[in-house]
Parts: structure tokens; sequence; C-alpha cells
């Protein structure tokens, strides 16, 4: 069933909870404890406690860990309560911030994405067991604690509260894993379906974030990343010119471009067993980090969730978007309303009310923002039922239509893909993935991480090695909500390519604001490193000029593509520096030489047998 969210309800479930729980509270109203608690092998992790100071009942704790620094530099509050805390501090909680092992104010050693131990050997530490500790330390010796606690987190801290659901404490009462990670290699930050995502992983927080036990940044020479990146040449430069061998965490990515062992003990999912704690996932349909982790998380625990106690919402966010103040648009999008406003209000605030101190409040089970239409949706099952798979053909004249090509409009479309002129990710220059030009009121420079999803696409779509393929303007409404997949058959001449699909939203050349006329806005986008067609343990060579299917996969949207506007969808080889460059020949890509990057042409068919198509859950309306 899907249904549009019962805005004032919510609000007066909120309003009722507010007012029994007494006035709001404000950072003046707390007090600040700092402690170190002892883990089973001894280290002990530096947290800080922060306390009403007129408790006159048992307060519950909400409690979060992080790699990026409990502590404020000029001593005061935690940064946290002026963000992921903002709406909760407000109703009267215990906040534990706690800085994970190794890291800032912590002992002990700090290992990224630390695997899952303590199951096979009782007397490992993992992320699991520091958060169980952590939590049975708490409710022991917090006073005036009422025994609950509830997780949330942002990003890797996200990701440490999906790994207090492994095992998770009996204390533990609710947990809202928030752009959490699930696998490295196949979807989240490092890699993507094998490709390497180069321009975030060699910039803070990824690579210099996670190697000293305080934060630093990448020393960039180059304004623009993209001539940064170009002129690094093969990627074995980076330590022969920059790192020197001094980064563990570059080393380990250059010695495991294929998902082995160090990638397959790291992931997340295998550890998800049955549901027993209510679970809140939250992630943004333009979260360029972790989007896909979080949606196979929840695609994870929906198939263990017998009791129904697991949810997701999903807005229109950039990563961690719905943690600020206000959130009433990304880049040129508005998005209508103060959607972060709303769902800290209306929906977070309010449901760890519920589960940590009680009361009536039901969440559905999917609350998903349709992008298009600006309007909130409540969903009983995501993808819903209702929806119908429906293909949408590519033609080689360039369209795209429900209908497959007739023998007429039969053939292939080709390109050539050459790895020293690779196409942007984004409009150059090219700045930093999480930093931008120091004090620049340009918006192109500021964070670019958090816009390129929304970017105009027209700097790509018309170039040579770029190819589209577009909709007439739509008669009616089309309302993707659900799954999208692309199937491209194709070939190269090259051993190996890169397929880039992304699914695009061609606003009408006379809409009502002229600036955005003829505005290509990203809805759905990623890459499959052809090597792994057949599986990412085992890659091999493509055999030149051979069409072959590959599927890349775009996870689920919501969106509406509205009437008059066209549906458009771009292919391409190279994505640079989001990704790295492919040699398009089949080599070991972190030792390539530079001999090994070739020109390649590629070529995506339509034909009986290979109709190159996306595949799209359609709702009607």
């Amino acid at each position: 069933m899907t249904r549009r969210c019962p805005l004032a309800l919510l609000a007066l479930a909120s309003a009722v909870i507010a007012q029994d729980r007494g006035d709001t509270l404000q950072p003046s109203d707390y007090d600040k404890q700092s402690v170190m608690i002892p883990m089973r092998d001894g280290v002990k992790l530096y947290t800080e406690l922060y306390r009403p100071k007129q408790a006159d009942a048992p307060l519950a704790i909400v409690f979060l860990r992080t790699p990026y620094r409990t502590a404020a530099p000029n001593g005061g509050f935690t940064r946290y309560f002026e963000s992921t805390f903002r709406v909760l501090r407000e109703r009267g909680y215990v906040f534990a911030v706690q800085d994970a092992r190794g890291r800032h104010g912590s002992e002990g050693t700090f290992e990224w994405n630390r695997p899952v131990r303590h199951r096979s050997d009782p007397d490992a530490i993992d992320a699991s067991t520091d958060a169980h500790d952590s939590i049975a330390w708490l409710v022991d010796n917090v006073p005036g604690n009422n025994g609950r606690v509830g997780m949330l987190g942002v990003s890797y801290p996200g990701w440490y509260v999906t790994m207090a659901l492994v095992d998770p404490h009996p204390a533990l009462a609710c947990a809202s894993p928030q752009a959490s990670p699930s696998d490295y290699f196949l979807g989240d930050d490092f890699f993507h379906f094998g490709a390497f995502r180069l321009s975030p992983s060699a910039e803070l927080p990824y690579l210099f974030d996670f190697d000293p036990k305080e934060n630093s940044r990448f020393p960039y020479d180059q304004v623009d990343l993209y001539e940064f990146f170009l002129d690094l040449g093969p990627l074995s430069n980076m330590n022969t010119r920059y790192l020197h061998g001094v980064s563990p965490t570059w080393n380990h990515f250059m010695a495991h471009t294929v998902y082995d062992d160090y990638w397959q003990q790291g992931a997340t999912l295998p550890h998800l067993g049955e549901v027993t704690v209510p679970t809140l996932n939250v992630v943004g349909w333009w979260d360029a980090e972790n989007l896909g982790g979080a949606l196979d998380i929840y695609d994870r625990l929906e198939r263990q969730d017998p009791r129904n106690l697991s949810h997701i919402v999903v807005g229109p966010w950039s990563h961690g978007q719905w943690a600020s103040a206000n959130a009433t648009s990304l880049g040129r999008y508005e998005f209508g309303s103060d959607t972060s406003e709303h769902y800290q209000r209306e929906i977070e605030a309010p449901w760890f009310e519920s589960q940590l101190y009680g009361g009536a409040f039901e969440l559905p089970e999917a609350t998903m923002f349709q992008t298009g239409s600006n309007v909130w949706q409540e969903f009983d099952q995501w993808p819903p039922a209702a929806a119908e798979r429906r293909a949408l053909y590519l033609h080689a004249d360039g369209s795209l239509a429900f209908e497959p090509p007739g023998d007429a409009a039969q053939g292939s479309v080709g390109w050539v893909s050459d790895p020293d002129r690779p196409v942007p990710y984004t409009a150059r220059p090219v700045m930093p993935f999480w930093h931008g030009l120091p004090g620049s009121r340009d918006p192109r420079f500021q964070r670019a991480g958090k816009l390129w999803k929304v970017e105009d696409q027209r700097f790509a779509s018309d170039r040579p090695d770029v190819v589209a393929f577009t909709t007439a303007p739509l008669a009616a409404d089309v309302a993707v909500s659900g799954h999208i997949t692309a199937r491209l058959f194709a070939s190269t001449s090259g051993t190996d390519a890169d397929w880039v699909v992304k699914l695009i939203d061609v606003y009408p050349e006379d809409h009502p604001e002229r600036e955005l006329g003829g505005y290509q806005l990203m809805i759905a986008d990623d890459v499959l490193r052809g090597r792994f067609r057949d599986g990412f343990d085992k890659p091999h060579a493509i055999t030149p000029g051979a069409m072959r299917e590959y599927e890349i996969d775009l996870r689920t949207r919501n969106h509406l593509f509205r009437a008059g506007h066209r549906i458009m969808v771009q292919v391409q080889s190279t994505w640079f520096p989001l990704i790295d460059r492919n040699p398009q020949t089949y080599c070991d890509i972190p030792n390539a030489k530079p001999d090994d990057f070739k020109t390649a042409e590629h070529r995506v068919w339509m034909v009986p047998d290979g109709f190159s198509r996306l595949e799209l859950d359609v709702v009607a309306r």
C-alpha cells in the first residue's frame, strides 16, 4: 500500500511526546563528563557523557561511536550536539559519544573496517564486541539510567551501529544505522562493482583520516583534481611521488583489487541475523557514498525480520544532509520543504522516544521521498508490491522507448574511449571530493562530494565518448518506485572496459524556471568493471569484438518523471576521477604501465540476441 505521509498526525504525536517529557532542553541544560570505558581486552575508550542537569526520572541513553573525534577542539560540547543530536537533545537523554578504538582519545589500535572475529574466536575483539562492552558499562555505571540504550550514527558511525546489531547487548533497545556502508568493494566509498573510486579514496577521510591517529588531509598540489590525477599517471606513481609506502590503507587498496578474502571478511551483510532490535535505516537518494550500503543492509534485514522491526527512511538528501539544520535544497534541486526538520522532528525523534520511553508511535515500513514530485510517501513494503517491471529499450537512432527496436531500428551505437581524455564526473575544475576551496562562495568549489549527483549532466551529454538515448516528451507521468537494472549488450575492441550508466530526468525547455530549461537531473547511476562480469572474485579478460551482457545494478529509487519531461540514459566508459582509469587492456591495474593504456572502441547493441535496456519498477498513477 502507498499513501501520503500523515504530517498532521505525526506532528501531533511528536507534540504529545514532548509535552509528556516536559520542556525542551538546550545545551546549557546539560553537564559534561569524560570517562575511559574499559573493553574486555583491557583497552579503554574515550567517551563523553552529557546528562541533563535537572533529571527527575530515569533517563535512556543515546549512544554514538565515531572515528572522527568526539572532543571539541575548544574543550566545549561535542559537535554532534549541533548535528546528530540537534533535536534529540531537546527531549532529555543521557548522550554518550565515544572515540573508536585507536582513534583520538581512545587507546588501542585502529583497524579500518575491522572484520567480525569474535564469533570464530571468543577472545577476539571487533566493533561488535566494543559496542557490546560499552553498552554494558553505560547501563551499569551511568547514574539514573533506565536500562535502555539507543544507538545512531551517520556514515562510519552508522557502520558502528550496524556492527552493534551483529550480537546486540540486551540493553540495546533501538538502533538507527544511517548511511552505513555494507561492502566496500561492491558499492560503498572505495570500490563500486570492482571499479576503484579514486577521488574520494585518495583524500580525507578515506585515506589520510584512517592512517594516522589524528585527522589530516592529502597534499594536493593542483586545484583541478582532473589534471592532478591525469598527471599522476598509473596508480603506482601515488606511492612513488606522494605516499612513499607510509599509507597502509592505500597499500591495502592496491593489493586487493579483486573481491578476495580481505574484502569478504570485512563485509557486513553475512553477519546480520534475525532482527531482534527495532531498527531505523536512513539514507538519501543522492548520497554519493553509502546509498548502496544502506539499501543493501535494509534488504538483508528484511529477509530476517519476522516481527516487522526493521524500517527505512530515504529522503532527497546528499550524504548526511538529514542531520543538518536546514535541508530545503541540494544544488539547483529544490525540495519544496525543510526535509531534515520534518525527518528529525516527525520521524526520528518520536521513534526514539517510543522505543526508549514507551508510547504509541507507529512507523511505516518504508517512508520514501518521491523526487520529481517532492512528496513523502509511505509503503507497507519496499519495493512496493504494486510495481510493474517494465523495460526501456535503447535504440540505435538515439531514442529510448518502452517498445523494443523494430527491424529497421536494430543495430548498435559505438564510441571511442581514450584513457588520456576521460569523461569527467563533474564539470571542471574538479574540486576535492570532501573539501572545496577555503572561503569560496562559488557553489562549484564547495564540497563537490555533496553536489555532483544533482549537477546538470549537459557537461557530458554532448561529448563524443558519451552516448545518450532519450524518450520523446512523456505524454503521462512515469513513477519509478523500486529496482532499476541496466542490461547492456556490449562489445569492445580492448580486453577490458568500464560500463557506466546514468538514468536522467530531462526537464522541458519551457520549464517555468527558465534557468532549469533542458536541465539533465541524474536520478540513478553506477559502474561495472567489465572484467568482473562473471563474478567479482574471478576477473578475466574480455574477448575483443564479442558481444556480452553486462548487468549494472542501480538499486532502488523513488522518482516521478513528469509529463512533458523526457527520460534519458547516458552510457560511457570513463568517469574521472571519480573512478580510476581502466587501461582497457586486461592487466593488474595498480601496476599498469603507461603503454598498457589503450584507446578502444566500445559498442552497445540493439539486436534480437541482445536488446540493451533498462528494467524499471513502475507504479501506476
